[in-house]
């Protein structure tokens, strides 16, 4: 209804926020890490990363992430606590998301982002800074993942529902070794990706489900933690790229984190230019 916008300084601040920034310098080498989507047309996965330049969003000087302290009143986190445990309690109506809506139809004007994914995005940065704080992670980040991986939810034919989720669900090609996927046999009984020989990647960010079984998240507070919902399954990304104390603001930890999400440079790059592109889109 518009009644639930944030205050001004607060969504000024959100729409400045771009992906992380830091130094010039990134590693030789970023760390292996279990894929946790898979770029089926690869064939080659490498270690190697770019030499020099800033981070994704950053134009002449370091942005600002968003303002230390307690989330803004009427952006609720799921379930009224931290989602870093198991969900408990009730279902509440409504997804917290929406509190975001004002500020999330500016920014999908400008970035070409659907709405609905702008808010799950969003919202995970807030979550994130609140249980994460080291870690800094920008929502230009989270969407330009969600870009690569589904299109926003809008691959295979999809549309991202009002409630965040992508129907008809988004589920990716056996992960059999063929054609440049990685080979992983059936983690989750197909209880996820209803196949019970391979895994498959999985949602509007494609996650594997033993990667999902670990750091899944219920961010809409409906009492579920679902892949296949956009607001799940930001603030999982969330959860899983600032795992092990990384800190975004440093290009060997954004890049670290690119590359545990998919090892491989090519896919880490595609992601960097799209956060750049939506940190510079944002500022306008």
């Amino acid at each position: 209804s518009g009644r639930a916008a944030l205050p001004g300084v607060f969504l000024l601040a959100l729409v400045a926020a771009t992906a992380a920034a830091g130094a010039l310098l990134v590693p030789a080498t970023a760390p292996d890490g279990e894929p946790v989507a898979v770029d089926a047309t690869a064939t080659i996965s490498v270690t190697g990363v770019p030499q020099d330049g800033p981070l994704p969003g950053v134009t002449t000087t370091a942005a600002p992430g968003l303002p230390g302290g307690p989330l803004p009143t009427g952006t609720p986190l799921p379930g009224g606590t931290y989602p870093t445990g198991p969900v408990v309690g009730p279902a509440s109506t409504g997804r917290p998301a929406d509190a975001l809506a004002a500020w999330a139809l500016r920014a999908s004007a400008v970035t070409g982002i659907p709405a609905v994914a702008m808010q799950a995005y969003g919202y995970a940065e807030l979550v994130v800074a609140e249980t994460h704080r080291g870690c800094q992670l920008s929502w230009t980040t989270l969407a330009a993942i969600g870009y690569v991986e589904s299109r926003h939810g809008s691959a295979n034919g999809a549309t991202l529902k009002s409630t965040g989720r992508a129907e008809p669900e988004i589920i990716g090609d056996p992960l059999d070794g063929q054609d440049g996927r990685s080979r992983i046999l059936d983690t989750d009984r197909g209880q996820l990706d209803r196949d019970t020989v391979y895994d498959r990647a999985i949602g509007p960010m494609q996650f594997i489900p033993s990667t999902w079984q670990a750091v899944g998240a219920d961010a809409d507070n409906d009492g579920r933690k679902d892949p296949h919902d956009i607001d799940d399954a930001a603030l999982a990304a969330g959860n899983y790229l600032c795992e092990g104390g990384r800190n975004m603001t440093i290009p060997g930890d954004w890049w670290g984190a690119i590359l545990s999400y998919n090892d491989v440079r090519r896919y880490a790059q595609a992601v960097f230019d799209k956060a750049d592109e939506y940190g510079r889109l944002s500022r306008t």
